[in-house]
C-alpha cells in the first residue's frame, strides 16, 4: 500500500491499552461496590423547596445558613432567574419544613422570601426508579447486541457490547469515586453515552468490514491499524465538537445540568477511547478474520445462468 508508511499501529499497543482497561475497571468495580453510587433526592426521596427572594442573594451565603441550621446535605440552586431558589433536603416531608426553611432563611437576609411550593419525592418511587433505570440500560446493551450481530457478525457484537459496557462501568465508577450526586439528568447522560459510543463504534465497524473485504492479503491487525486511521479524523473532530457543547453546558448552564454535562464529558472521552481500543481489540482477540466477513454463496450458484 502506497500509504503504508502513515499508517498508525494502534494495534501494537493494544496489550498496554488493554491492561489500562482492565485496571480502570477493576478500579471502578470496586468503588461502586464500597462507596455506591451517592443518589440523589430522585432516587432516596426528601423534600423540594421553591422560595422567591425580592432581590438576589449569593448562593453560598444560602447554603451555609442551611448548614448552620442543620440541614444536612441540601442542594441549593437557582431554579430559572437569580432570585428564584430550589432546595432539596433529605428530610421526610412534614407540613411545616417549607414554612420553617424560610424562617431560618429569613434571618441573615434583609428583604422578603415567599415560599412558593413544598414537594415530596417518596422512597417507594426512588426504588422503582432505580430499577427502571437499571433495566433501561440493560435492555440497551441487549438491543445492541442484536443489532450489531445482525448488521455485521457476532464477534462485532460483542466487541461493541463490550465497549459499551467499559464505558457506562467507568463513567458510573468515577462518579462514585467522586461522590458526585447521581440523579435521573445522569441517569438519562448514562443512556446518552450509550447511543454517543455505539455511533463511533458503528462508524469503526463498517471500515474494518469494508477493508477486511477489499484487503485481502494483509493480516488481521494491519486490517484494523488501516481502519483504525482511516476513520481517526472523523472520530476526534465528533469528539472534539460535542466537547466543546459540553463544557459551554457545565460552565454555563448551571448546576441543576452540572451532573448531566460531567457525565456526558466522561463518556464521550472514554467512548473516543474505547471506539479504538476495545472494540477493535476484542475483535483481535477472538482471532477475527476475512472468512468471518464474506458472504456464503449459495449452493449451485456458479450453475445458475447456465441452467435452463
Amino acid at each position: 500500500m502506497s500509504e503504508q508508511n502513515r499508517i498508525i499501529n494502534f494495534m501494537g499497543r493494544r496489550k498496554l491499552a488493554a491492561l489500562f482497561s482492565i485496571v480502570v475497571l477493576v478500579a471502578s468495580l470496586i468503588s461502586l461496590t464500597i462507596n455506591g453510587l451517592n443518589f440523589g433526592l430522585d432516587f432516596t426521596g426528601g423534600t423540594l423547596v421553591e422560595v422567591g427572594y425580592s432581590q438576589p442573594e449569593p448562593l453560598e451565603d444560602i447554603r451555609s445558613t442551611i448548614a448552620s441550621a442543620g440541614y444536612e446535605n441540601a442542594v441549593v440552586v437557582q431554579f430559572g432567574s437569580e432570585t428564584d431558589i430550589l432546595v432539596r433536603l433529605p428530610q421526610g416531608y412534614n407540613d411545616t419544613l417549607g414554612s420553617e426553611l424560610v424562617t431560618v432563611l429569613q434571618k441573615n437576609f434583609d428583604g422578603t422570601i415567599d415560599l412558593r411550593r413544598v414537594e415530596f419525592v417518596g422512597p417507594q418511587v426512588g426504588d422503582e426508579l432505580k430499577e427502571q433505570g437499571g433495566l433501561a440500560m440493560l435492555m440497551a446493551l441487549g438491543m445492541v447486541m442484536i443489532y450489531v450481530a445482525m448488521r455485521f457478525q457476532f464477534k462485532f457484537a460483542i466487541g461493541a457490547v463490550s465497549a459499551l459496557a467499559h464505558d457506562v462501568i467507568i463513567t458510573l465508577g468515577i462518579f462514585s469515586f467522586l461522590h458526585i450526586d447521581f440523579d435521573l439528568t445522569v441517569l438519562a447522560a448514562v443512556l446518552a453515552v450509550i447511543g454517543y459510543s455505539l455511533n463511533d463504534t458503528i462508524v469503526v465497524s463498517d471500515r474494518i468490514r469494508e477493508n477486511f473485504r477489499k484487503i485481502r492479503k494483509s493480516p488481521p491487525n494491519e486490517v484494523v491499524n488501516i481502519s483504525l486511521t482511516e476513520t481517526l479524523g472523523r472520530t476526534l473532530v465528533t469528539s472534539l465538537t460535542t466537547l466543546l457543547v459540553l463544557l459551554a453546558l457545565f460552565i454555563f448552564g448551571g448546576e441543576l445540568i452540572h451532573g448531566f454535562a460531567i457525565a456526558l464529558i466522561i463518556g464521550v472521552v472514554v467512548g473516543t477511547y474505547s471506539s479504538i481500543y476495545v472494540a477493535a481489540n476484542i475483535l483481535l482477540a477472538m482471532a477475527i478474520t476475512k472468512e468471518d466477513l464474506i458472504v456464503p454463496e449459495k449452493e449451485g450458484a456458479e450453475f445458475d445462468d447456465g441452467m435452463p
